[in-house]
């Protein structure tokens, strides 16, 4: 029997609040997961993707029934964001190797200044008083809790660490930005499945060129990355996608930091990833920073 999608998302708009908080921490673990794989970043990439893709078919399927497929020029903007999707979740891996599980979801969130750039640049929307306030303390953050500035720090390489969040950022905040150009009416499951496959084929050309991608990576790594799939690309992405819609702004906002938060908890319990003091600092600035951005409006 086919999973109905209305029913679905009936019982998810219901209890928008649970809903987007445990989706949030559904994708908080998939740095852990990953890190736990030790799946170099291409091989991670792929099969975060190809796993997500039987979960997401029955959904599909549902969708299409009930509301047809998306237009072309929706699969097309699709297809062009599952690149850049590859490429953050290329960096990224690399990234939580380099300065650990939690800094990195932390710096990533530096995406929230990135949008509204792009927005500004290419369409030409204004920016609030506010936000051009807070661009030099969101980069002090990112300085901080990269932990640039400090000898003994989480991870092998946190200058690189660092570059690699904030380049992760970059291409998740294009991908945003492609994602809106194909309009909120597409549908949401089968455009989400355009997306998974173009960025396993174009993470699998990415990965290739950048320490290679294992096609048996193991039993371990399938497991870990198996369970990235499950609670970051599928459940994860499903109840944030769904229930935040449904919340004032302010509140999504609050309930989507729980995912660098919730990061940072996992990373220090099961890797043993105690960020110093000047990092938390910097970490708080940046997620700070970011709830006053996405719930001011960052535009005006």
């Amino acid at each position: 029997m086919v999973v109905s999608t209305s029913r679905l998302s009936s019982a998810i708009t219901a209890r928008p609040v649970i809903a987007t908080a445990v989706g949030a921490i559904g994708i908080s673990t998939s740095g852990l997961f990953v890190a736990l794989s030790s799946a170099s970043p291409g091989t991670a990439s792929v099969f975060r993707c190809v796993f997500a893709l039987p979960l997401l078919v029955p959904l599909a399927v549902a969708e299409w029934r009930g509301l047809g497929p998306p237009s072309l020029a929706q699969h097309g903007w699709a297809a062009l964001a599952g690149v850049l999707f590859a490429a953050d979740a290329l960096l990224w891996t690399q990234a939580i190797y380099e300065v650990g599980v939690g800094l990195s979801a932390v710096l990533v969130n530096t995406q929230v200044v990135m949008v509204p750039l792009l927005a500004r640049l290419i369409d030409r929307e204004s920016l609030s008083a506010r936000f051009v306030a807070l661009l030099p303390v969101v980069a002090l953050g990112t300085v901080l809790a990269g932990g640039v500035l400090e000898p003994d720090v989480v991870g092998t390489a946190p200058v690189a660490g660092t570059v690699h969040s904030v380049l992760a950022a970059l291409c998740y905040s294009v991908f945003l930005f492609l994602l809106r150009r194909g309009g909120p009416d597409r549908p949401l499951v089968q455009s989400y499945m355009t997306v998974m496959v173009s960025a396993a084929v174009a993470a699998f050309v990415g990965g290739a060129f950048w320490g290679g991608v294992t096609l048996a990576p193991g039993w371990d790594a399938t497991g870990w990355l198996m369970l990235t799939a499950v609670n970051g690309q599928v459940l994860g992405w499903l109840l944030v996608a769904l229930g935040s819609p449904s919340l004032r702004v302010e509140i999504s906002s609050a309930l989507l930091l729980l995912t660098p938060v919730a990061a940072l908890v996992l990373a220090a319990i099961f890797l043993a990833q105690q960020p110093t003091p000047v990092q938390i600092i910097g970490s708080a600035v940046i997620l700070v920073c970011a709830y006053l951005i996405t719930t001011s409006g960052a535009r005006t």
